[in-house]
């Protein structure tokens, strides 16, 4: 063995230099029961019952974690939220995985507002005040944008989210980037500009968005210039910040807030299966009205050609024929019953002619005896004995002399 290698200092493993630390900190009594004063960030409730969040100040931050026992017991006193003030009583340790101290919390008190909670009311009360978030400045997303303005960094997860969603709910949109930072000291001026690049290119609607993070990495979207360059954009503009829970004052003067960069994706254009099948109510509802006024016309052409036909010459001309044809037959039976009674009524005189004609009577054997004056005899007393009379028989004449009748006779 060397000398040098002899004095030269061991080689640790991570476990065993992270577990060295730690052994370290729990033996510093300082470090194990103390109480922390900072600003909460990020916190949040896991599934498993136990609470993760960061204390910093202004220039350091500290990882915390609370385990369910202890959060269930905090629930009943005080619940921080983010940007509250407080102090927190627990000890240092180290998280072997993550090869972090962290400080495990046993108990919380609010000390107040953060400076930069207090920074964010005392802004929104001003600009608020000044009208920017007034409702009535909100304009109409257009329904169907033709180009779609985004500003957010170029290299994010979200700029991703947005274009996948854009791509597959309405891919007919064009999507112009206009990138910028979205966190730091440089981020206002730098989103601005972004925005201001876009006029250009004459979007229908914006979208400025970014991830998730805490309030300060989200600070850039609090600045008063990027909150009035928004509310004096010339285009409607949708924020997407954040996460659901996440406001920022950009939310309150854009004409649409969204919880997410996905969904602001989603508020900017329709859905095109919902478009398709819109497109297909329509399309039924146009056959349905096209087979209705179809069905309406051809009845309407019936019925003025059933009219048509009523009021047509030919048609009058053929009622007209009808009612000649009705009124010849008329006339031909009363013709025919007029001449049966005619008929008739000469049968009838003729049979009475008949009856009186004196041929018909002299046929039977009778004669017509008449004066040689020519008066015809009705009583003896018309008649002088010995004159001389004509006697008229069916088949001819003969000539008498009337000679008296005894009384005998």
């Amino acid at each position: 063995m060397l000398f040098d290698d002899f004095f030269a200092p061991p080689v640790w493993s991570v476990t065993d230099l992270t577990r060295y630390i730690g052994d370290l900190l729990a033996a510093d009594h300082n470090m194990q029961d103390l109480w922390v004063r900072g600003e909460v960030s990020n916190f949040k409730i896991s599934s498993s019952g136990h609470a993760y969040f960061t204390l910093k100040d202004g220039n350091a931050q500290l990882p915390c974690v609370m385990w369910r026992s202890q959060v269930a017991r905090q629930k009943q006193r005080f619940v921080p939220r983010d940007g509250d003030a407080v102090e927190a009583h627990g000890k240092v340790g180290v998280y072997e995985f993550g090869g972090r101290y962290q400080f495990y919390a046993d108990a919380l008190k609010p000390v107040g507002e953060g400076d930069l909670y207090r920074e964010f009311q005392r802004l929104k009360a001003r600009l608020e005040a000044e009208g920017l978030f007034d409702e009535s400045r909100k304009r109409p997303v257009p329904r169907f944008p033709r180009r779609i303005g985004v500003v957010t960094s170029a290299e994010a997860a979200a700029l991703r989210d947005i274009l996948n969603t854009l791509q597959r709910r309405y891919p007919l949109a064009e999507v112009v980037l206009s990138p910028s930072l979205v966190q730091g000291d440089a981020a206002p001026a730098a989103i601005v500009a972004a925005l201001e690049a876009l006029y250009a290119h004459h979007p229908d609607v914006i979208l400025l968005a970014r991830g998730g993070g805490s309030m300060e990495d989200l600070w850039a979207f609090n600045d008063e210039r990027v909150v009035r360059a928004v509310a004096a954009s010339p285009v409607p503009v949708i924020t997407g910040v954040g996460h659901q829970t996440d406001f920022t004052l950009v939310d309150f003067a854009a004409d649409l807030r969204a919880p997410t960069p996905t969904g602001a994706a989603e508020q900017a254009v329709p859905n095109r299966e919902d478009l398709a099948r819109a497109l297909d109510g329509l399309a039924r509802r146009l056959q349905q009205a096209v087979e209705q006024t179809l069905a309406s016309r051809k009845a309407a052409w019936v019925a003025l050609e059933a009219r048509l036909q009523r009021v047509a010459p030919i048609q009058r001309w053929l009622s007209y024929s009808q009612r000649m044809d009705e009124v010849a037959h008329r006339l031909e039976t009363a013709w025919r019953h007029a001449s049966t009674l005619r008929q008739g009524r000469l049968t009838a005189l003729a049979q009475r002619l008949e009856a009186l004609d004196p041929q018909a009577v002299l046929r039977r054997g009778y004669a017509i005896v008449t004066t040689s004056a020519g008066q015809v005899v009705r009583r003896p007393e018309d008649v002088a004995a010995g004159e001389c009379l004509q006697l008229q028989v069916a088949e001819g004449q003969l000539t008498a002399r009337a000679e008296p009748c005894s009384p005998e006779a």
